[in-house]
């Protein structure tokens, strides 16, 4: 699968989008760093391929956003590397705070151990918020014969090496959490990385593999519909949207947890009152009722922590992670 990338333009209605660019732009004039600032369309780069948490996650961000700000904001899928593609438009791009990144676990905390990268994302790109935090799910295709984590294991003992388990890309927190697993259980598995969890779903619906570890907004229509089969969420907690499905740690395996974030940053030296502005303006949606319950409904808790506090957490994270990955001998 070779997924390009694809160009979204959100709002695109007619009446309703005339009158929602009225009020944000009145809403950008009276609070914005500069008058003039947003006063063209602003592009947001995703570093996955479209269909995976990433898009679940921000989308509905980007819309209500776009709302308040009074501009479109063009969504742009860049997938592949890790992250790397859609780290470095952001990185290389005009820090005039109109190209941004979704950033996510992979391009900011675990790629850069994993591989050497054209950029740094810790020193070129300004974290401004969180959006929002959402455990990792195990999910089997619905042939697949194992129904639970210890039959999987089993299962995996029995046939080394004929288990084809797809992740959202070497980098990502799903791979992470398939190499936990993988070390625990001193087990054989082929290791199928995709562009992004969207590809990744379509490989288990389509039988090119059997598990993934992706965010549970992913799947949920194809669980629903019988396509595929939830195995176990990786949290220490149930989730609310399904209370029956047994977390990783009551399946066995103490502490074990895996799961995703998705934030937003600019590229290094935007100035702090445009970061600050941004980050105002997310956490202005991020409280909307209709938002959470949005989120909630995908697994998903919204964060909206400040950009210092973002910061501090993904040099924490890389530090776990590059030990993580040390310990695994995980590779690019």
């Amino acid at each position: 699968m070779k997924p390009d990338f694809v160009k979204t333009w959100i709002p695109a209605f007619a009446a309703t989008t005339a009158f929602v660019v009225c009020t944000g732009g009145v809403h950008a004039a009276q609070s914005a760093p500069a008058a003039n600032y947003p006063n063209k369309p602003l592009r947001w780069v995703i570093p996955f391929a479209p269909g995976g948490g990433t898009d679940v996650v921000a989308r509905p961000i980007a819309q209500r956003m776009s709302e308040r700000l009074g501009q479109p904001i063009l969504y742009e899928n860049r997938g592949g590397g890790g992250g790397i593609i859609a780290g470095e438009i952001v990185a290389r791009a005009t820090p005039d705070g109109y190209t941004l990144l979704v950033a996510a676990v992979a391009v900011m905390t675990v790629t850069p151990t994993l591989t050497k990268m054209p950029f740094d994302p810790h020193r070129d790109l300004v974290p401004i918020t969180k959006f929002a935090s959402v455990p990792n799910m195990l999910t089997a295709r619905a042939a697949f014969a194992p129904r639970t984590v210890q039959e999987i294991v089993d299962y995996a003992r029995a046939n080394p090496g004929k288990v084809n388990w797809a992740s959202s890309g070497t980098g990502s927190a799903g791979t992470l959490a398939m190499e936990l697993f993988r070390m625990k259980n001193a087990i054989k598995v082929t290791h199928v990385p995709y562009k992004g969890a969207g590809p990744a779903n379509v490989a288990l619906l389509s039988n090119e593999a059997d598990l993934l570890f992706a965010n549970p907004g992913v799947f949920m229509a194809h669980i629903k519909a019988g396509r595929l089969k939830a195995i176990a969420v990786a949290s220490t907690k149930r989730i609310a949207i399904m209370p029956d499905l047994p977390t990783m740690v009551e399946s066995g395996y103490p502490g074990f947890e895996s799961g995703s974030w998705y934030g937003l940053a600019a590229p290094a030296r935007t100035s702090p009152k445009i970061v600050s502005f941004l980050h105002g303006e997310a956490v202005k949606v991020l409280a909307q009722p209709e938002l959470i319950a949005h989120l909630a409904n995908d697994g998903a808790s919204p964060v909206a922590n400040t950009p210092e506090q973002f910061t501090r957490e993904i040099q924490e994270e890389t530090a776990k992670w590059a030990r993580v990955i040390k310990d695994a001998g995980i590779k690019m």
